[in-house]
């Protein structure tokens, strides 16, 4: 019987880039699990040959020759395995089942676990302006790495795991409860599949120690409070054949004395005399990007406000800006001489300022 065309078996196209490839041997994967399909020989052939294909089309050096002389083209390539059980998938492809199954053995217990190192948090105090234009810190902190006395295997020089004798080395055990039987990890070797007789002094065999670790933190420009920011393998040292764990930097934005902001809006609050407010006038202003005119129009009333284009919060990794908003209040003077006195009662007497009326809510047409 001839073999079936790899990128058949995987339903792809002769185009399919890597991502796709894995994409695509993972679905049928799953979907073909022995767990899943107990009795299932249809699965199970699938769930094999679907591995033998990934195991080509995923090889730098077996995928062109395939691609351009078939099955016909493997044998300077040293050929395609072939898997005889579930097992052996496993073993090779344990990342692609960690992936959804959380150890390599693919919810089976079969092989080691590949322990993603621990994610590390960090709360970085920045001021109000570093979180507008951005900044660079460089933080400190404590985690674990690779021991370097055992280069993290966890046993003493010249000593070796063995496998665990309390789970045969499956990393887990079934444990019958009443009429019900459960699997679990392994108290002894907690889930790892090899027992340690012999562990490193200095790690005490964890394979792992700690390192005082310095780490330059890039904050872009527009971060907003409690903003968190991912240092990728910036955290903790994972178990042999683990990826390292993930740093991440949650920002705590000082608050500012004069400003204050909504989403890429700046705002701040603009006092002005009650001549200023009647007269108009022009005046300068501080904004974050230094002085800026602007015009006040004559009759302004406390409650409205003025705008300056793009001088607010920038968006994050973009050339786009918010603008600053100021609120208008007229100030009253409480102190006043005698001829500022005069003068008023003379401008109210001329206004026909004598009672007080009742107006409409600020706000309401």
């Amino acid at each position: 019987m001839s073999k079936r065309d790899y990128y058949e078996i995987l339903g792809l196209s002769r185009s399919a880039e890597a991502s796709e490839i894995k994409k695509a041997y993972r679905k049928i994967a799953f979907e073909n699990h022995p767990d899943r399909n107990q009795g299932n020989t249809e699965a199970e052939d699938l769930f094999k040959e679907a591995a033998e294909a990934y195991e080509v089309l995923s090889d730098a050096q077996k995928k062109p020759l395939y691609d351009q002389y078939g099955h016909a083209g493997l044998g300077s390539a040293g050929g395609a395995h072939h898997y005889n059980n579930a097992e052996e998938i496993f073993s090779q492809f344990g990342d692609i089942f960690e992936d959804f199954f959380g150890f390599s053995g693919g919810g089976r217990g079969q092989g080691r676990r590949r322990s993603h190192g621990v994610d590390l948090s960090y709360n970085l105090a920045i001021s109000f302006e570093d979180a507008v234009f951005g900044t660079e810190e460089e933080i400190e902190f404590i985690k674990r790495v690779t021991c370097e006395t055992c280069e993290g295997s966890g046993a003493e020089e010249g000593s070796q795991k063995q496998a665990c004798e309390q789970c045969g080395g499956h990393g887990q055990v079934r444990m019958n409860q009443g009429f019900f039987s459960v699997q679990t990890t392994c108290p002894q070797c907690r889930g790892e599949g090899m027992f340690n007789p012999s562990p490193c002094k200095d790690c005490r065999g964890s394979g792992l120690g700690e390192q005082e670790k310095k780490v330059k933190v890039k904050v872009p420009a527009g971060v907003d409070q409690h903003t968190r920011l991912v240092l990728r393998g910036e955290g903790e040292a994972g178990a042999p054949g683990g990826r390292q764990g993930d740093l991440y930097v949650t920002l705590q934005v000082q608050e500012h004395e004069l400003y204050w902001r909504e989403h890429d809006q700046l705002h701040a609050s603009l006092e002005i005399s009650m001549t200023q407010a009647a007269l108009g006038a022009k005046l300068e202003v501080e904004t974050l990007d230094g002085s800026e005119s602007i015009e006040v129009s004559k009759g302004i009333q406390t409650g409205e406000t003025l705008r300056i284009k793009k001088k607010g919060i920038p968006h994050v990794n973009s050339k786009k800006r918010g603008d600053l908003i100021l609120h208008v209040f007229v100030k009253t003077p409480e102190k006043l001489s005698r001829k500022q006195s005069k003068l008023l009662e003379e401008f109210a007497e001329m206004s026909g300022e004598v009672n007080a009326s009742l107006r409409k809510r600020y706000g309401r047409k």
